[in-house]
């Protein structure tokens, strides 16, 4: 009997119970206290959230030297930043990487069922949340402390042991920020989600600093202004030859790495107006509640083209940022290993992969650059295709957005589709969910080569999910003021 019962209570044993004793110690936004936030409370805690996130993201942090600060350090997430809403030298310099390699991991193991845990319970929502947000902290502190030792800011040596421990502990306090920023919209006090929302924020901001900024830079041909709109009114302004002048406003950028142009501002301007498009294009198919009669004009379940929206590339971006930093860290104290320089090689200063697989998931810098070197070209657009189809499908799955999943939760929701019965939902929905998972992950891995090889001004993954954010919360807003 004895023997039983400790294999009954062994069986019954669940990692999600390791969190348990781990939940008073973890800091929780409360739930609302079961009455609907009122439209003006959630406007303002949205607003109150992003002005917190972009005030973090322009303090700098403390204790660095001026040329780490200014960027003069090795920097994983430069190709990335616009997805990963990072910004360089300050206390969100991780950005939202922790919130979504956490949230990941723990969706993979709750739908590959590595963890049980019951989505109907309260008690097992509970814990995932927690589990979820402990993950996030530990994931947090151990990008902070990889972060400084690999040499972001700099050598440990030349930045000092106490300067490097109080870096740490700026990069684990804006990354818990954006931690409990990000709950504080899930738990209905806000619109969205704040991973989409800080990213939509970041790529909006960039693109605005870009085009107007009026600060200036000098490249050895005197002090130019930064902002490509600035720049082009102060080149027609200035010069004699307004030929000149144009044509320098809209080339001054070189292809990439150089100064915002009007070309690269008129390759985001198509790359928006395309994300819109595609935005737009769905298949309605008609609901309407079982018991309804006949005449009931009912509603319409909407499949759009972008079904996943671009969380694959969110997901794709935050693994090639955690490649750069193991690949840089590795490469800095082991180059010249064969293993190593698989991974990837790096030029000295550790800010550009030159070689290896770091090289081959890297962007070329224009398409002046990817017509040099074709190989890498079609390496880079294999992979972001291959790579968004496989973690597009893999999202359908365990984010509880299959057709399965679909049908039943229109089920419970007492719906039917008119002409059919219940047990055909689910293989009329198949005819389009997978179908719009897979040729709306090519549009988005289109979309973002696309913008990587015209020079565009951020990411085309990153203006996808600006225009799905708003667009997400214009249709908050008109279904609050139905209430």
């Amino acid at each position: 009997m004895a023997g039983r019962s400790s294999s009954s209570s062994s069986s019954s044993f669940r990692l999600l119970d390791l969190v348990r004793p781990f939940v008073p110690l973890l800091p929780e936004v409360r739930e609302p206290d079961g009455r609907r936030v009122p439209f003006r409370r959630k406007l303002a805690c949205t607003a109150a959230a992003l002005f917190a996130f972009l005030a973090c993201s322009q303090l700098p942090l403390y204790g660095l030297h001026r040329a780490a600060a200014a960027g003069g350090g090795a920097d994983p997430f430069y190709w990335v930043r616009a997805i990963l809403a990072s910004n360089r030298g300050t206390v969100m310099e991780l950005g939202i990487t922790p919130v979504v390699t956490a949230g990941t991991l723990v969706q993979l193991l709750v739908g590959s069922n590595l963890v049980r845990a019951d989505s109907s319970n309260p008690d097992d929502r509970a814990l995932l949340s927690a589990a979820q947000k402990l993950l996030s902290i530990v994931i947090t502190a151990g990008e902070a402390t990889a972060y400084v030792l690999s040499g972001a800011y700099g050598s440990v040596g030349v930045l000092g042991a106490g300067n490097a421990v109080l870096v740490v502990l700026q990069l684990v306090l804006g990354g818990m920020v954006a931690i409990f920023l990000d709950e504080l919209l899930q738990k209905g006090y806000g619109f969205g989600s704040g991973i989409s929302l800080f990213t939509a924020a970041n790529t909006c901001e960039g693109v605005v600093t870009r085009a107007l900024s009026p600060a200036t830079m000098d490249r050895g041909r005197g002090a130019e202004f930064v902002g490509a709109v600035t720049a082009a009114a102060h080149l027609l302004a200035t010069r004699a030859s307004k030929l000149s002048a144009v044509r320098e406003a809209f080339f001054r950028g070189g292809g990439g790495g150089g100064l915002p142009d009007l070309r690269g501002l008129a390759a985001t301007c198509a790359v928006f107006l395309a994300a819109v498009y595609l935005q737009g294009v769905r298949v309605a198919l008609p609901v309407r509640p079982r018991n309804a009669p006949r005449s009931h004009r009912g509603g319409a379940y909407s499949v759009r083209l972008l079904y996943t929206s671009g969380m694959p590339v969110v997901l794709l971006s935050s693994a090639v940022s955690s490649l750069y930093l193991v690949s840089q860290a590795l490469y800095r104290r082991f180059g010249g290993s064969l293993l190593v320089d698989l991974l990837g090689k790096w030029t000295p200063d550790a800010a550009v992969p030159v070689g290896g697989i770091a090289y081959y998931v890297t962007a070329p810098a224009s398409a002046a650059s990817a017509a040099a070197n074709p190989l890498h070209a079609a390496m880079y657009v294999a992979f972001v295709l291959a790579a968004c189809a496989a973690l597009s499908r893999a999202w359908v799955v365990v984010s509880g957005s299959s057709s399965r999943d679909v049908a039943r939760r229109l089920r419970e929701q007492q719906m039917v589709m008119p002409g059919m019965r219940e047990a055909s939902m689910q293989r009329e929905l198949e005819r389009y969910i997978p179908a719009a998972a897979a040729l709306g992950c090519v549009c988005v891995g289109a979309l973002t080569v696309a913008a990587d090889l015209m020079g565009a001004v951020g990411s085309g993954a990153g203006m996808l999910l600006a225009v799905t954010t708003v667009y997400q919360c214009y249709e908050a807003f008109e279904k609050e003021k139905t209430y």
